[in-house]
């Protein structure tokens, strides 16, 4: 038995039957969809090389790798940098900073660019108040600086909440020591913290970019055509090359999260070794820029389409109240969509921790060669577009004649957000997994408690705030998803993405500002209560 307790604790023993058996049907599961396209491509009667050599094709691929890597790339400077004034530096208004920073993340990017675009243009609430302080506000929010600004204003906090994670776990006698031989901050940040963060800041850029390669909204509205644009283009009339397209998008994707595991396993990491809070670093003559840099992040993302969105909605109930015309929607179409979207965002969630929480063992737990070919699978679900998962799952259903019935059902649309979203919950699923102290598992099987009593009794509620925190990326990613959503609901499910698009799209404003304001209430308390508090577990 104490060789047996050595090897588990050591993580070489080789992992039990039933966990491999599980991961090895979650892998299934989550290639599905990815396994399609390329059945579907390489079944196809031929022509994919020259579909893909193409101009149609080579010209919206670069688009997409182009705005990928500013995106990418700006979100990398702009995240770090706000994580580091925040949690290492005596900036004005720390605590509220560190709050406001991450909350621009509850606006689906269609939204936002839609508020941006009004608000920021000649004309709109925003640009009209800035001018009255004296400043000129000439932008032309289309194309793609226009895509490039929006799509960095509102996923900059995916790299910004795992780099303050790691910082805050940071040990703090490396900084205090370079300090006291004299180095200055910008030469302890260059020289200690950002080698310590370089996987963080990684893994962010990672999420950045493969949220801006398949976004849909967002670009749409600039008119900046990308890849996912032409995917959902030719969806119908030429499915043939949409597909081809489609696996373009996923090689892409796969090739630059290949590259990140690359810097990951190269990045060097320190582990903690106290608890001892860091020594504020004075920013003395700087803190006016640094603050004024924050002002102007959280002011743009946060703030200004918040400030358009209340503006739509408050000159409809105004109209109203005049005696103008109504606003088109009533409480039920409040209600309806909400609660469809609360519901079936928690069930993805929930889903989707059940469905990781194996392959989270399986790396933590032990060294096996099987768990990393596993988490390859499930983070190339998130790697695929939601545009991509929702097409060869509808496409899949139609031909897989055992499976026909599932066509257009809520079974296949919360398999879809699994699958597409499982990934963001794989990270803080470790760090939980890793936060249970083998010697208490140790001491619950001496004791006799078979594998259930044991997770449910010891290993649950101390992983409980690590999943909380990866479910909440879930189900923030759910309540936001539009293209998935709009291609495989059944008929008559609303959500309030699809809903606040259908608005847009007609010329709705108001009502599609009132639909606006309560998603971004929603996202917000699910953000504040199971991702900013729990901060800790993205490192």
């Amino acid at each position: 038995m104490n060789e047996e307790v050595a090897r588990h604790r050591a993580g070489a023993g080789r992992p039990p039957r039933s966990l491999v058996s599980a991961n090895l049907l979650i892998a299934v599961l989550f290639a599905i969809p990815g396994g399609y396209v390329v059945w579907r491509t390489a079944t196809t009667g031929g022509g994919q090389l020259a579909t893909i050599a193409s101009r149609s094709t080579l010209e919206p691929l670069w688009r997409t790798i182009q705005l990928g890597f500013l995106v990418s790339v700006a979100a990398a400077f702009i995240g770090t940098g706000l994580a580091w004034l925040t949690t290492r530096t005596d900036l004005p208004l720390r605590r509220f900073w560190r709050i406001a920073v991450p909350l621009p993340l509850v606006y689906p990017s269609f939204v936002g660019a839609s508020a941006l675009q009004s608000g920021l243009t000649p004309g709109g609430l925003v640009h009209d108040l800035v001018s009255v302080a004296g400043v000129g506000l000439n932008l032309r929010l289309h194309g793609l600086f226009g895509a490039w600004l929006v799509l960095t204003l509102f996923t900059y906090p995916y790299v910004y909440l795992p780099v303050a994670a790691r910082l805050s776990t940071l040990p703090t006698s490396l900084e205090e020591n370079a300090r006291l031989l004299g180095d200055r901050p910008v030469q302890v940040f260059r020289r200690i913290v950002l080698p310590q963060a370089r996987s963080s800041i990684a893994a962010g850029s990672l999420l950045v970019f493969l949220y801006t390669v398949s976004d849909f909204g967002a670009v749409h509205l600039m008119r900046f055509e990308t890849l996912t644009q032409t995917v959902f283009r030719t969806r119908l009339f030429d499915q043939d090359r949409s597909f081809t397209l489609a696996l373009v998008l996923l090689v892409l994707a796969l090739v630059v999260v290949a590259a990140e595991r690359t810097v990951a396993r190269r990045g060097s990491r320190t582990h903690v070794v106290g608890s001892r809070p860091a020594l504020p670093i004075p920013l003395g003559p700087w803190s006016v820029p640094a603050l004024a840099t924050c002002s102007l992040v959280v002011g743009l993302a946060l703030f200004s389409p918040a400030l358009s969105l209340a503006d739509w909605g408050l000159s409809g109930w105004t109209r109203q109240l005049r005696g103008g015309a109504g606003l088109r929607i009533g409480l039920d179409d409040l209600v309806g969509p909400t609660w469809n979207t609360v519901w079936i965002s928690v069930v993805a969630a929930a889903l989707a921790i059940v469905a990781v929480l194996p392959v989270a063992y399986l790396l933590t737990r032990h060294n096996s060669r099987v768990g990393g070919l596993i988490n390859g699978v499930v983070v190339a679900g998130f790697a695929i577009p939601g545009l991509v998962v929702a097409l060869s799952l509808i496409f899949w259903t139609l031909h897989a004649s055992p499976f026909d019935f599932l066509i257009g059902t809520l079974p296949v649309l919360v398999f879809a957000y699994v699958v597409h979203f499982g990934a963001q919950a794989v990270r803080t699923a470790q760090v939980a997994v890793s936060t249970v102290p083998p010697r208490m598992e140790d001491a619950a099987r001496l004791l006799g408690a078979g594998r259930l009593r044991r997770l449910r009794t010891v290993e649950l509620p101390l992983m409980a705030p690590g999943l909380a925190a990866g479910g909440g990326l879930v189900m923030l990613s759910t309540m936001k998803e539009l293209p998935a959503t709009l291609l495989v609901s059944p008929i008559g499910f609303r959500t309030l993405a699809v809903e606040i698009w259908n608005t847009y799209e007609a010329a709705y404003l108001p009502e599609m500002a009132l639909l606006a304001l309560v998603l971004v209430a929603i996202s917000a308390l699910m953000t504040w209560m199971l991702i900013v508090r729990r901060v800790t577990y993205l490192a």
